[in-house]
């Protein structure tokens, strides 16, 4: 994937300062629920644990994850469909960033995902 599809699927300002971790807001302004939210350290082969838990992130709803430990970020999102996109080397650290997941953005990346 490239860093502009990456960078069209979660509209990110995400600063890089050391210290506490970053809280993100999920923001799905798809037509697509999403069932699931997975994330890893980039170093991490393995996926950690879903971050939605029993949610689903409705459309046009948000979730917010807090105190993200401040590392690289590989990110796996699963749509109602079961459909999977994934997003590589993601930097997260003390910041407040909105991802917002729109139709194109979900869609062309679930095309280009392993």
């Amino acid at each position: 994937m490239t860093l502009r599809t990456a960078t069209a699927l979660f509209a990110l300002a995400v600063a890089l300062p050391a210290l506490a971790g970053a809280n993100v807001v999920v923001s799905n302004q798809s037509s697509f629920d999403i069932h699931n939210l997975y994330m890893s350290s980039s170093s991490d082969p393995e996926w950690g644990p879903d971050q939605l838990g029993e949610l689903i992130l409705g459309t046009g709803t948000t979730f917010t994850l807090t105190d993200i430990e401040c590392d690289t970020y590989d990110i796996k999102i699963v749509d109602e469909d079961g459909d999977s996109c994934v997003i590589k080397a993601v930097p997260m650290c003390e910041d407040t960033s909105v991802w917002s997941i729109d139709d194109a953005s979900l869609i062309g990346c679930q095309l280009t995902s392993p």
